[in-house]
């Protein structure tokens, strides 16, 4: 069976892969799959295609493929795939969801501590670069910022990586609030979200963390949050879920933090809003138009800015390849329900 990837992984994640009879692994020669190259080339045979979360896989790739089975996708979000193209041809399409949670919750709440404790802010200022309002002074009343403690956290998305999140609020006493689509009723079992997330104390179907949490509408949840969270996944419904109405909704101290999806805001109507100080800040780890970032961004000091990296660690790099690989060797020996099936 032959497997394809979209861009080059560590290879040491994939030794599971390597050791299988009948199974072939192609990387590209570069960082990444060149389309126009592949479809020219002997492998387009390929049953399977290991696709990065950051890879656009197209209709146009797709169909160079004929024998593609399964696309597995390396990251939790899956709206890099044309969906629409792999329905049509009955393709399986998984994720890897689980090696995502604590490096994406982990670097959210870095995100919270470095933009309200202004941490990027005065590292720039001490060594006198970026956008530079004031000199900088030391003193016992100057280059002051704001505490977590006492905070109340907003979370829109408390899946897993919002369960993560709120666990790290908590035990830094804040007050966590949060917004899903239906609220999680008293007693339900967590067992996907934190059992196996490493949360021991899930007993009887209860989950210590959502108890110590409370439900509230989404006008409620960004009226009353200091901090707001997106943790949610990427629909055409959740397109700008935060835009000029909502951003108008929050405290003027509030800080928003997005490491979910670029597109969850509208970039105009936040840089309006960071300007005007209709908002104290935000901490961006995803953008609209990924790559390209707003360069009226930039030119902010009450902004916070990261390269898309809510999974960059080693750690969680090498246990993604490793989900990717369990996925592969799922489909392989027709064990469906060990899969991470998205379609």
């Amino acid at each position: 069976m032959k497997i394809i990837f979209t861009t080059q992984l560590p290879h040491e994640g994939f030794q599971l892969l390597s050791n299988t009879p009948g199974v072939q692994l192609i990387m590209p020669e570069q960082e990444r799959l060149d389309i126009p190259s592949f479809i020219q080339s002997a492998h387009t045979d390929a049953e399977i295609l290991v696709a990065t979360f950051d890879y656009t896989v197209s209709k146009e790739l797709i169909d160079s493929m004929p024998n593609l089975q399964l696309i597995t996708n390396f990251g939790v979000g899956y709206n890099n795939i044309d969906l629409d193209a792999c329905r049509a041809r009955g393709i399986r399409v998984t994720n890897t969801p689980q090696p995502v949670i604590e490096p994406t919750a982990e670097l959210a709440f870095a995100l919270m501590i470095d933009i309200a404790r202004r941490v990027s802010e005065f590292d720039r200022k001490i060594r006198g670069i970026g956008p530079q309002t004031e000199p900088l002074r030391f003193g016992v009343m100057q280059n002051l910022s704001h505490s977590l403690y006492g905070k109340t956290l907003g979370i829109i998305g408390m899946g897993r990586i919002g369960l993560s999140l709120a666990r790290r609020a908590l035990a830094s006493g804040m007050k966590v609030i949060y917004h899903n689509r239906k609220p999680y009723r008293t007693g339900e079992a967590l067992q996907d979200a934190e059992l196996q997330n490493g949360d021991k104390r899930l007993q009887d179907g209860q989950s210590p963390t959502v108890e110590s949490t409370q439900y509230v509408d989404f006008q409620t949840l960004l009226q009353d949050s200091d901090f707001v969270s997106l943790n949610l996944p990427y629909t055409p419904e959740s397109h700008h879920i935060i835009g000029k109405p909502e951003l108008g909704m929050m405290k003027r101290s509030a800080y928003l933090i997005n490491t979910a999806r670029g597109a969850h805001i509208d970039e105009k109507a936040l840089v309006e809003a960071l300007q005007s100080g209709i908002i104290a800040g935000a901490a961006m780890d995803v953008y609209e138009h990924e790559p390209e970032i707003n360069p009226e961004l930039l030119t902010l000091n009450n902004v916070v800015l990261s390269p898309h990296t809510g999974t960059g660690t080693w750690e969680g790099r090498i246990a993604m390849c490793e989900n990717v690989a369990e996925n592969i060797l799922a489909f392989i020996h027709n064990e469906i329900d060990k899969m991470n099936i998205v379609l």
